[in-house]
């Protein structure tokens, strides 16, 4: 706020593609054929995004603007997309409920957008991994100091040995949400990347609404570890909280850093702050 109050978080542009895009991206370079986007009231931007925009296509190719008409393009062309609706936000476990019936009795993976991963081998492609090795359901895990404990789901797990490290892959044996730091049974935290079988359903149906009526995904889980094995793997690359003010800056300056048409002259403008004084 106030940038959300008439627009959805997940439009917010990080340098110049929204949020949620860049978790489409990586599901597409995952290999994932289909994604269902969950929506609710005020987020018809995001249908609007990656549907076909036959205007704004015949303007570009009417002013031979060919570069800017195959980005257009490619945003529609990306990948199949269904939408359910959450007529309420009655949490996270809740969303995924709603798309229970397009999902069917599959495996399935969830993205949140706000979670951004910048990684050589996207992230949700080496949790897909482990599901094909395991054929359990695995969500990404990543070290957080001891202050940030507080602010995650934090996981208590045992070690598995897998590609000759004791590191990366753990048995979760419960899930903590938010505990404080002295309490907490690792630095393990949750973040927003899952590959869930579909038992995880009747867990969800079994979790009690917690503060504010919401179902939290986190407590489904914990009945799903109760059921069958869930692992966690703490991933390859960085991990970007563009949900929170400074974490979206972060996120901004790195990613345009990055950029071969953006990043050299913004690292001299940096520069040029720093020279004078102002950075």
């Amino acid at each position: 706020m106030p940038a959300t109050k008439a627009q959805p978080k997940e439009m917010l542009p990080l340098v110049d593609k929204p949020l949620i895009q860049y978790g489409v991206e990586e599901a597409v370079r995952s290999g994932v054929k289909n994604i269902i986007i969950v929506t609710g009231r005020g987020k018809s931007a995001i249908e609007d995004h990656f549907d076909v925009s036959f205007e704004l296509e015949h303007l570009l190719q009417s002013r031979g603007k060919e570069d800017l008409l195959a980005v257009v393009r490619a945003i529609s062309e990306m990948i199949e997309i269904a939408y359910v609706r959450q007529k309420e936000a009655l949490g996270l476990g809740h969303a995924v409920l709603r798309a229970r019936d397009l999902v069917g009795e599959e495996p399935f993976a969830v993205v949140l957008s706000d979670d951004v991963i910048e990684a050589e081998a996207p992230c949700l492609r080496q949790l897909l991994e482990i599901y094909d090795t395991y054929g359990a359901s695995v969500l990404a895990l990543m070290e957080v100091p001891n202050e940030q404990i507080p602010a995650y789901g934090i996981v208590d797990a045992a070690p598995v040995r897998h590609n000759g490290r004791d590191d990366r892959l753990f048995r979760i044996h419960d899930l903590v949400e938010k505990p404080a730091a002295k309490d907490a049974p690792s630095n393990l935290a949750v973040i927003g990347r899952y590959v869930l079988t579909p038992e995880i359903f009747p867990c969800i149906e079994a979790t009690e609404p917690g503060k504010g009526g919401e179902i939290q995904l986190t407590d489904g889980i914990r009945h799903l570890v109760a059921r069958q094995p869930v692992y966690g793997y703490r991933f390859e690359g960085k991990r970007y909280d563009a949900g929170d003010k400074l974490g979206f800056l972060t996120a901004t300056v790195e990613f345009a850093l990055r950029r071969p048409d953006l990043g050299g002259r913004f690292r001299e403008y940096l520069k040029s702050l720093l020279n004078s004084g102002n950075l």
